[in-house]
């Protein structure tokens, strides 16, 4: 009886035994599915919130603000792909000197911004960023548009300085596109603006290169024009002048005036604003300021050597291309270069972040400047097939290299101390681009020269002081801020 009873004891204790951990189970399990609906609507929340970010994003502002800023790249790309000739036929300076003149006249117009930009600016936070920017955008239409009169050297050079005096729509744009978004929306409109300005180096040259001397390219039509064989680059320069004019009136009657006043706003209610030196010393700014300028200067020195190149003899280190050569290379690199940030870069820098794809872009810009003077050798040797296949290819791929600009763009917005100083921190950068711009193309055009004259590595002395240059970037990215790394997005 006692054993009976026993028994039913211990089967009573199992039963209560199963019946808690099997509550206990059920209580883990509900928790669990707790925990999973409340991640997912965390997820759903997350959505939700990043779709309200992007809310304002003005796309009709976006559009016209990135449509004015195709006149700055065009003014300044459309001279590449007749400049070489155009001071040769000066008859001034003979064929191994033309390259330090065509860097002196390219880099004088960045010169001249970056001693106004930083002016141009502040002028923007007094008056307004629209007048600042109509003001520009007419002054850089009238100084192209004259520039293809020149008959000399020194003409040439007064003309593209005064162009350079009108540098303020450089920064009004890059502050007003901010000003248009919010934070969300800022890599996106920021993408846009440099697919826009890809394009416009797409557009430059084949104005330039297509309608230079027109009266022997086109003689049925100008060749009995006598102004167009006195003034053979005054199409392109008219043609890039209406084209500046028309960003203008975009800009005259269809862009908004972003700098809101809030006039019962006090200076006691605020903090005190920071000046330049406060901002160049926050915390990351110089170091991104740096990586700005050592990707400024990968771009500049190879948008000068390029046409410089391609314009050489073989015999001297180029590869010999006429103007329509040149004008159509350009043009294609610019339009993989649209092409690249149109489809390629925001999936890419969804899954990668900013901080990968520059540190990849460094990898692979010393090796890209070394294909120039490979295949320079290519024609040397008689390979034109072997060059006419692998150049083209390389070059095309080497494009994408451009996603590095906008990713120093979107570096320096992120790294930005507030809100309160983005448009001196866009000026800060802008004055380092000018700065490079006005410096480099001057000096590796020089150094190119050099190595033309002297026939130093076959004329390809710039192209190695370039590599050499190049493969410093990877070490500043060692010191990338993470603020500025702009991480992947999660796949959810």
């Amino acid at each position: 009886m006692d054993n009976k009873r026993s028994q039913e004891d211990a089967n009573s204790a199992t039963e209560t035994t199963a019946l808690l951990e099997s509550g206990k189970i059920a209580e883990e399990q509900h928790e669990s599915s707790t925990q999973s609906n409340d991640t997912l609507e965390r997820s759903h929340e997350d959505v939700n919130s990043e779709e309200a970010e992007e809310k304002p994003f003005d796309f009709a502002q976006i559009f016209f603000l990135c449509y004015a800023s195709l006149a700055e790249p065009i003014a300044f790309f459309s001279i590449f792909p007749y400049i070489n000739e155009m001071i040769y036929r000066t008859g001034e300076h003979p064929e191994s000197d033309v390259g330090f003149w065509s860097g002196l006249i390219e880099s004088l117009f960045s010169l001249v911004q970056m001693l106004l930009m930083i002016f141009y600016g502040r002028l923007a936070d007094r008056l307004g960023r629209k007048p600042v920017l109509v003001f520009s955008q007419l002054g850089v239409s009238i100084a192209v548009a004259g520039f293809g009169l020149s008959r000399t050297v020194w003409q040439m050079i007064l003309l593209r300085c005064i162009a350079g005096c009108f540098a303020g729509s450089v920064v009004t744009i890059r502050v007003m596109l901010s000003e248009n978004c919010d934070k969300a929306g800022q890599a996106r409109a920021f993408s846009w603006y440099m697919f826009t300005r890809n394009l416009g180096i797409f557009l430059g040259p084949i104005i330039g290169g297509t309608l230079a001397r027109p009266a022997d390219e086109f003689p049925g039509t100008f060749g009995h024009v006598q102004f167009f064989r006195d003034y053979p680059y005054a199409l392109p320069g008219f043609v890039t002048g209406l084209f500046c004019l028309s960003a203008t009136l975009v800009s005259l009657f269809l862009i908004r005036e972003t700098l809101q006043r809030d006039p019962s706003a006090t200076q006691t209610n605020a903090d005190p604003p920071m000046s330049t030196w406060e901002v160049i010393k926050a915390p990351g700014v110089s170091i991104v300021l740096l990586i700005f300028g050592q990707v400024a200067l990968h771009g500049l020195a190879m948008t000068a050597l390029m046409p410089l190149c391609w314009f050489t003899s073989i015999e001297k280190g180029g590869f010999s291309f006429s103007e329509r050569y040149i004008a159509a290379g350009l043009a294609v690199i610019g339009l993989c270069q649209s092409l690249f940030m149109l489809i390629i870069f925001p999936p890419l820098h969804r899954r990668y972040g900013t901080g990968r794809i520059l540190r990849i872009c460094a990898v692979v810009w010393p090796i890209f400047f070394t294909t120039f003077p490979i295949f320079n050798q290519f024609l040397r040797h008689g390979l034109d097939t072997a060059f006419w296949i692998a150049a083209p290819i390389t070059w095309g791929l080497g494009s994408g290299l451009s996603m590095a600009f906008t990713c120093t763009q979107l570096c320096i917005n992120d790294i930005s101390p507030s809100h309160q100083v983005l448009a001196t921190t866009n000026a800060l950068a802008l004055t380092v681009n000018s700065a490079v711009r006005a410096a480099i193309p001057v000096m590796f055009t020089s150094l190119y020269a050099v190595g033309v004259r002297t026939q130093f590595l076959d004329g390809s002395l710039g192209w190695l002081v370039l590599t050499l240059v190049a493969c410093f970037l990877p070490v500043w990215l060692m010191w990338l801020p993470e603020a500025a790394e702009g991480r992947p997005v999660k796949q959810k």
